[in-house]
């Protein structure tokens, strides 16, 4: 099964992600952390994380880029946090503009050949009516695309608001 989760900032995705595949009973689980730490604030919001994940039996593999090169055990379990983060470190470090897309989908695509499970999560980016210019638009218009790619290929899709879940495609949990 392949779920994609997303919602805004904090609505309770990454907790729900977290539970979807541990109710899953598949393992060994793995978590894909794409977050580059820079600052206080981003060790913080890793140490939440890891802290909210840690009798869950994750075991954590840091890819910020290169997404296709992560590999992980025939039938394992999979969370994948985050597009947005992953997108934003293709976009200026890795792949670049131009390759980005085409690397995180084929890193998708390769998770998805081999696990049982495999939930993603992104992030709603895209409500607040601004229009961007430059890199921020670049970014927005390719996550955007990313998502919508990675939502039509997952069986199932999940928002989740103010830490309730709505499925907006395929089965029930």
């Amino acid at each position: 099964m392949f779920t994609l989760v997303t919602g805004a900032s904090a609505s309770g995705k990454s907790q729900y992600a977290e539970d979807i595949l541990v109710a899953s009973g598949v393992s060994p689980r793995f978590y894909i952390a794409t977050m580059q730490v820079f600052d206080d604030e981003g060790e913080a919001r890793v140490a939440r994380h890891r802290a909210m994940r840690a009798q869950k039996g994750f075991e954590t593999i840091e890819a910020p880029v290169a997404l296709a090169e992560v590999s992980v055990p025939e039938g394992c379990a999979v969370l994948l946090e985050c597009l947005s983060n992953l997108a934003a470190n293709e976009c200026f470090g890795g792949a670049g503009f131009e390759g980005a897309k085409s690397a995180i989908l084929a890193g998708v695509e390769g998770l998805a050949a081999r696990c049982s499970e495999l939930v993603v999560v992104t992030n709603e980016v895209f409500a607040s009516g601004e229009a961007y210019g430059d890199d921020t638009g670049r970014y927005i218009d390719l996550l955007g695309e990313v998502n919508c790619a990675v939502a039509a290929r997952a069986d199932r899709l999940i928002e989740v608001n103010c830490g309730i879940p709505v499925l907006w495609k395929g089965a029930s949990l």
